[in-house]
C-alpha cells in the first residue's frame, strides 16, 4: 500500500463533512468559533441547554488539529511529579479528578447519542525511556498516588515484545476514533438546533456595547458571548502568545499483525519522547508519534519520520509498512496546564480554549465544560485552576526561555536569503529571498511554476519558514502557519501572506 502523507489515519477513514459557508448577518446567543473537539464540545453543551449557539470554522468540522491527534485520554502531560512540584499537591489532585470527569463526559456523550467511534477504556503505561530510570518511575508513581489517580507498579508493560522495564500503569483510561466522534456530535448539536457553517474564517473579533461581533468574509455574526476554540487565539495578538508556545509533533501509522499489540496507550520518559496506541482495539495499525521541535524551527523534518520508524522497529520487530504519517501542533502552556476559560482581555464575555500541552481531546473537553458554566453564570470547581489570566510565575524559567527563544527568531531580519536566487530553487523545494529591503517566501512546484509571497508573518512581523514535509510557510514566532500560496492554515495570523 501506497504511504499517504501528511494525512492522518483519521481522516482517511472517516467522512469529510461539508457545511455551507455563512452568507448573511446572524444572531447568536453564543457564537463557537472553532469546529475541533474544543469548540463543538462547548456548543454542544451550551445547546443543549437552550442557548442558541451558531459554530464556525474556517474550514469544517475537524479539518484542524483535533484531526491531527492521537487521542489518547491520559494523564497530565507533564506528569503528577511536576504539576505537583509546580502547584501543590491540591491542584494536582482537581487535576486528577478534571481529567477523570472529562473522560466519563465523553463516554456519556457516545452513549447517549450513539456515536461509533471506537470508544474503549484501556490501561495507559509510563516507562522510563532510558536504563536505570525506575527513580523517575518510582517519584511519578507517589505524585500520582498523592493525586488520588488509580496507579500501580509493575516490573513491566504487559504484553509487549519488548522489555520496558518498571512502569506505571494508569488504568482506567480511554481512547476513540476522533473524527468519527466529531461527526456524532455535530450530528447531535444539529439536530438540537445548533447551526454550523463550514468555509467560514473569523477575521475580526470587535465589542458593540454588550454584544460581540464576529466578522467573517461574508457575514457578521452578533452573540451575546463569544468562544475562541481555534486551537491558539486569534483574538489576542499578544498576551496569549507570551504565555504558549507551538510545538509541531510527528506521527506514524504502520501495520503490525493483528493481534500482536494489545491494547493499550504507552508513553515514555525520553527526551525526545515517544507515545503510542492502536488504531482501533484489535486493529492493524501502530499509531506512533513523537520527535516533536518548535513550530517553523527544523526546515526539514522529514528525518523524524525516519526516527519514529526506527524507533517502532528496534522494539516491534514484526512491523510491516508504514501506511499513514502526518503532523500536528501541540500548544505548550509555560506551566503545563491548559489555558480554559475568560479570555484576559474582554473578559466578561469573550472564552478561550487553548493551550492543550498534549491533552488535547482531554483538556478540550474540560475547557468546554468549565466554559459552559462560566457563560451561564456558575460557579466551576477548576476555573480558578485553568485561569487564562492567571500568572505563570510558578514555571518563571521556562517562560523566560521560550520567549527569549522567540525574540531570538527575530534575528531572521539580519540575515540574508536562504538562496541568492529564485533561480537556485528546485521543483518540491521552497526558500526565503532577498528582494531589496523585503524577504520573499518563494516555492517551486513540481510543475516548475513558481509561487512567490511575503515572508513576514502577518501576526507580528516575524520571517517564516519553510516546512518542507508539509509544503507550508511556519513562523517560528507564534507558530501561525501558512499555505504555499499564503492562505492562513493555523493562527494567531488571521490574514493570508501578501502576494509579491
Amino acid at each position: 500500500m501506497e504511504t499517504k502523507k501528511s494525512v492522518s489515519i483519521w481522516a482517511a477513514t472517516a467522512e469529510s463533512q461539508n457545511h455551507p459557508p455563512l452568507d448573511v448577518d446572524v444572531h447568536a446567543d453564543v457564537c463557537v468559533i472553532g469546529a475541533g473537539i474544543a469548540g463543538l464540545t462547548a456548543a454542544y453543551l451550551l445547546n443543549r441547554e437552550s442557548k442558541h449557539v451558531v459554530l464556525i470554522d474556517a474550514q469544517d468540522v475537524g479539518a484542524g488539529e483535533t484531526g491531527s491527534t492521537t487521542a489518547h485520554f491520559f494523564p497530565p502531560d507533564e506528569w503528577y511529579d511536576t504539576l505537583i512540584n509546580s502547584f501543590g499537591t491540591e491542584q494536582a489532585q482537581s487535576v486528577a479528578t478534571g481529567f477523570a470527569e472529562a473522560i466519563n463526559l465523553v463516554e456519556r456523550i457516545v452513549a447517549n447519542e450513539n456515536i461509533d467511534c471506537e470508544f474503549i477504556r484501556l490501561d495507559g503505561y509510563l516507562y522510563a525511556a532510558k536504563e536505570h530510570g525506575s527513580n523517575e518511575i518510582d517519584k511519578e508513581l507517589t505524585a500520582a498516588i498523592n493525586a488520588g489517580a488509580e496507579v500501580q507498579r509493575l516490573d513491566r508493560v504487559p504484553g509487549l515484545p519488548f522489555d520496558t522495564g518498571p512502569c506505571v500503569r494508569f488504568a482506567n483510561q480511554a481512547q476513540f476514533h476522533p473524527l468519527k466522534y466529531l461527526n456524532g456530535l455535530a450530528q447531535a448539536f444539529e439536530r438540537n438546533g445548533g447551526r454550523i457553517f463550514g468555509r467560514t474564517r473569523a477575521v475580526d473579533l470587535k465589542r458593540n456595547g454588550n454584544l460581540q461581533k464576529v466578522h467573517t468574509e461574508h457575514g457578521v455574526i452578533s452573540a451575546d458571548a463569544v468562544v475562541v476554540a481555534t486551537n491558539t487565539p486569534f483574538n489576542d495578538r499578544v498576551v496569549m502568545h507570551t504565555k504558549q508556545s507551538g510545538y509541531q509533533s510527528y506521527v506514524i501509522g504502520i501495520r503490525v499483525p493483528k493481534g500482536s499489540v494489545p491494547p493499550l496507550l504507552l508513553w515514555d520518559t525520553g527526551d525526545p519522547y515517544y507515545y503510542l496506541r492502536l488504531d482501533s482495539p484489535d486493529g492493524e495499525t501502530l499509531v506512533v508519534g513523537g520527535r516533536d521541535h518548535k513550530v517553523g524551527q527544523d526546515e526539514h523534518p522529514e528525518h523524524r519520520y525516519a526516527e519514529l520508524e526506527s524507533w517502532v522497529r528496534e522494539r516491534f520487530p514484526m512491523a510491516a509498512e508504514v501506511i499513514y504519517r502526518w503532523s500536528g501542533m501541540v500548544m505548550e502552556p509555560a506551566d503545563g496546564l491548559a489555558y480554559l476559560g475568560r479570555n484576559p482581555m474582554d473578559s466578561d464575555n469573550i472564552y478561550v480554549i487553548t493551550g492543550d500541552s498534549g491533552n488535547g481531546m482531554t483538556h478540550c473537553t474540560l475547557g468546554a465544560v468549565i466554559v459552559n458554566d462560566l457563560v451561564h453564570g456558575r460557579d466551576n470547581p477548576y476555573a480558578r485552576l485553568f485561569d487564562p489570566a492567571r500568572k505563570p510565575w510558578r514555571e518563571l524559567s521556562e517562560f523566560v526561555t521560550e520567549n527569549a527563544n522567540t525574540l531570538s527568531q527575530y534575528g531572521d531580519w539580519l540575515k540574508g536569503g536562504d538562496v541568492k536566487s529564485v533561480d537556485d530553487i528546485a521543483p518540491g523545494e521552497g526558500a526565503i529571498v532577498q528582494s531589496g529591503v523585503s524577504k520573499v517566501a518563494a516555492y517551486r512546484d513540481p510543475d516548475g511554476q513558481l509561487h512567490c509571497v511575503s515572508a513576514v508573518c502577518t501576526h507580528l512581523g516575524c520571517v517564516v519558514s519553510f516546512n518542507s514535509a508539509e509544503k507550508s510557510w511556519d513562523c517560528p514566532c507564534h507558530a501561525s502557519r501558512f499555505g504555499i500560496d499564503g492562505e492562513v492554515l493555523h493562527g494567531p495570523a488571521k490574514t493570508p501572506l501578501a502576494k509579491h
